[in-house]
Order: C-alpha cells, then structure tokens, then sequence
C-alpha cells in the first residue's frame, strides 16, 4: 500500500496510506453520472426549448437558473459539507440528495410536452406555455441539483492533502466525464433511439421529443447505478476536528477568501474568464450546427425543421467527438503538466487553442453559406463542411479536459496549502462558473441579435476570451507549493 506525507496543522507532517485507486474511480465516476444528463442538457435543450415555441433571443434566459442556482447553492453546500456531522459521512447525504433531485428533474424535462398537452396545450399553436413552465421547473431543480454534489470534495478528503492524489483524482473526473459525454451525446445524435422505448413517441411529442424523453430516462437508470455504487463502496475518511465555536456562513466564506489570498484570486480570475469563452459554445454548439451548418429553423417550414433535426444530430456527432478527445488528453494531463513546466502552462497553451477553434467557426459557417447558394433547399452541407466542422468539435475536447480538471484540482491544492475546507474553497470556485454563465446567459441573446441575429457574434467574444485567458494564465497564476 502506498504511503504519503500529509500535513496536520496541529502535530506536524505525519505518514497515512493513500487511498486505493479504484476508491479514487468509484467516487470520481459521480461524474459520469452528473454528466451523462449535462451532455443531453448541452445538446438537446436549447433546440427543445425552441421546438417548444421559445424564440433563440429568449432561449439563453432559460439558462440563468443554472448561475443562479450554483451562485447560492454551491458555496453552501461546500461550506455545510465541510461540516455535517452525520453517521452516514459529510458528503454523502448531500451526493444523495442530488441524485434524487436530479431523477426528479429530468423526468420533468422530458415529459414536459405530455405534461402541457394534458394541462390544455394545443398542437396548432407555435408555444406550448404550459410545456415551457414545466420544462422551465424541471430546469431549475437540475441545476440545483448539480449544484449539490460534492463528489470532487469526496475526492479531496480521499487525496488527503496530498498534491499528487488530487491531480489523480481530478484526471479521473475528467476522464469519467468525457466517457459520459461520448455516451450522451452518441444517445442524442441517435435519431430512431425512441423505438427502445416507444411509449416516449406520440402526437404531442413527436420523434426529438420522444428521443429526448428516452435519452432521460436511460439517465436516471445510469445515474442512480454509478451512484449506488460509489456511495456503498467507498467509505468516507474521517475529517479533522473542528473547534466548538463555529463561524456564520457568510464570515466563513469571507474569512476562506483571505486565507486563501492572492493564489485563489487569480485562480478565481483565470476560470471565470475562462468560462466566459466556454459558454457561448456550450449553450448554442448543436443550435450553431443546424442554422449556420445545415440552414434550417426550428420554427419554419418542414424542409427547414427537418434540416434543422438534421444538423442538431450532427452537432451531437460533434460533441461526442468532443468527448473521446476530451477522454484522450484527460490521461496525458500529468505528463504534459510536466513537459510544459505545470498545470497553469498548459492550461494557457490549450486557451490558445480554444481561441483558434472559436474563431473558426466563423470560417465552417462561410464555407456553409456559400455551399447552400447553389444548392437546392434542404441540400445537407457539401463532406468538406461537414469534416471541417467535426474537426473543430474534436479539437474542442483539448481545451476542454483540462477546463475539467486543472482548476479543481489547483484549488484543491490552495485550500490545502491554506488549511481551508475543500468543499467551501470548491464552492468558492464554482462562483468562477456560475457568474460568467448568468453573463453568458443575459447578454448573448441580445448581443447575436444585435449583430443579425445567429450564434457567431457570442462565439468570436468567446474567442477573444479564450485568447486573453490565455495571457492571464501565463502570466498571473501562481503555482501551488509543491508536496508532489
């Protein structure tokens, strides 16, 4: 059994067994659970919530309950699970909690349309309110539901402070999450996945509505397996004592600040901006396919719903591509981290890399455009289009593996290089997230819709993020003191 150093405030350095790997796995493949439903989320909601009647300038207010929701939920949820004491663990009870929320989410999302038809929806007309109200609750509890999940604080306390341990079970998140990836959006760009299910198939929701529908409800069967798992199998370390006399949440999340100090500043500053170009992409990539790519309209003609459909799998395709690649470099991130100098070079290099493949975007999206004039309506976009923009896909997996990994686990290595909690310092983090996308979520409708309307405006301001993150990384991003 491997032995590692770790530091005790009180008594000094002293000598624990690391955790087993397949510990570190079970608890990290939460992820995979979590994400299986992020991934549906990414590539189906948006154009759903269309399809529901909602207009694309409306569409991204939709997603301001995730910030919302994380922006409160998370901090105290890191700060009482720093904290909890209970019989069955400190991150337990709160993992659980999660998931139940999440079933309960999910199945109201992907009934949605059944829901609104029986409550007085009607089919001839373009919104479904009752449908939309219903998916919009739905939304909200699953966003507040993943915000309840302190399975990478789980990871924490198994790495038991040491820098090493952590950058391993980050990795392994990554990794479980990309594999989940590749499953949700190979389900979503299945187009006859009802016919496993076809109950989910009837005359007020039709063959999306119903793949939809399936693709959840194959989610909670994953979730809750993976879940059970983990919270059975893997017991939970023994924390640290606390003293008697505990601070407010509020104080304590200031006083966690402080301690933290310049490192945890910069981190905040460096994810935030680095959010702000991941957003645009991930709210509107599939959306992006089927109007730029493939020319079609959700709300339009049949020809133009139907190519619509058409480039929506397709960007599913993509992002599942964006999920093996994502799976592939998740494995060489300690080895390049290495090479480069450490994590914060090559979180930098590969910012770069998501500026150019942002930016091209601009270039598949001109390539399609002029395709379709000398082509007959409904012409899917010539093999050159297609193959470019399923390589700008795959390239996005690059950058987004280590989006995934390195600022977990560098503010995992601040919190214990501070003495702080990991899951109050996680949730501190996670304001990095939740801010950029309410950002993200208020201003890209309007801002697309000032510039013509489509997704390339938010896109290019993606890029230019993408490329100042990438400085910022360089050049203000201190490493974390060294116990590797």
């Amino acid at each position: 059994m491997d032995i590692i150093q770790v530091e005790n405030p009180e008594n000094g350095p002293k000598k624990v067994p690391a955790s087993p790997t397949w510990k570190l796995m079970l608890v990290a493949s939460i992820g995979a659970g979590v994400q299986f439903g992020w991934a549906l989320q990414l590539s189906l909601l948006t154009p759903y919530v269309q399809l529901l009647g909602v207009p694309h300038v409306w569409a991204s207010f939709i997603w301001l309950c995730g910030p919302i929701s994380g922006m409160v939920v998370q901090p105290i949820v890191g700060y009482s699970s720093d904290r909890l004491k209970s019989k069955y663990g400190r991150r337990k009870p709160f993992i659980f909690t999660g998931t139940v929320l999440i079933c309960i989410a999910v199945m109201l999302i992907g009934l949605a349309a059944d829901i609104g038809f029986k409550l007085g929806d009607t089919l001839d007309k373009p919104t479904k309110p009752r449908a939309v109200a219903f998916f919009v609750l739905g939304f909200w509890i699953l966003d507040i539901a993943n915000n309840m999940d302190p399975a990478r604080a789980f990871l924490a306390d198994l790495s038991r402070h040491d820098h090493r341990q952590m950058r391993k079970a980050n990795a392994f998140f990554s990794f479980f999450m990309a594999i989940s990836n590749v499953l949700g959006y190979a389900a979503g760009s299945f187009s006859r996945l009802y016919k496993f299910l076809p109950f989910t198939l009837n005359n007020e929701c039709k063959i999306y509505c119903a793949n939809l529908k399936t693709c959840f409800f194959i989610d909670v069967i994953f979730l809750l397996i993976l879940v059970s798992l983990a919270l059975f199998m893997v017991r939970e370390p023994e924390f640290e004592k606390r003293s008697e006399h505990e601070d407010p949440f509020f104080v304590q999340v200031n006083s966690t600040i402080r301690n933290l100090g310049r490192p945890m500043l910069m981190l905040f500053l460096v994810t935030a901006i680095n959010w702000i170009a991941w957003f645009p992409y991930l709210l509107f990539n599939t959306d992006w396919v089927g109007k730029e790519i493939y020319g079609g309209n959700p709300t339009g003609p049949d020809p133009q719903k139907h190519a619509y459909d058409d480039g929506v799998r397709i960007g599913s395709l993509g992002l599942m591509l964006t999920a093996v690649t994502l799976g592939l470099m998740s494995l060489t991130i300690d080895p390049l981290s290495k090479v480069l100098g450490g994590a914060r070079r090559l979180w930098g290099v590969v910012n770069f890399v998501l500026a150019v493949a942002l930016a091209l975007t601009a270039a598949a999206t001109k390539m399609a455009q002029h395709a379709r004039r000398s082509s007959p309506p409904g012409t899917p976009p010539p093999r050159g289009v297609l193959a470019f923009t399923l390589t700008l896909f795959a390239a996005m997996g690059i950058p987004q593996a280590i989006t995934f990994s390195i600022p977990f686990a560098l503010a995992s290595m601040f919190s214990s290089d501070s003495g702080s909690g990991h899951g109050l310092s996680l949730g501190v983090l996670n304001l990095a997230i939740v801010i950029p996308q309410m950002f993200v979520s208020l201003i890209s409708g309007p801002w697309d819709q000032l510039f013509g309307g489509g997704n390339l405006p938010a896109f290019m301001l993606g890029a230019v993020a993408a490329f100042i993150d990438g400085v910022l990384a360089f050049t203000v991003l201190p490493p974390p003191s060294s116990n590797s």
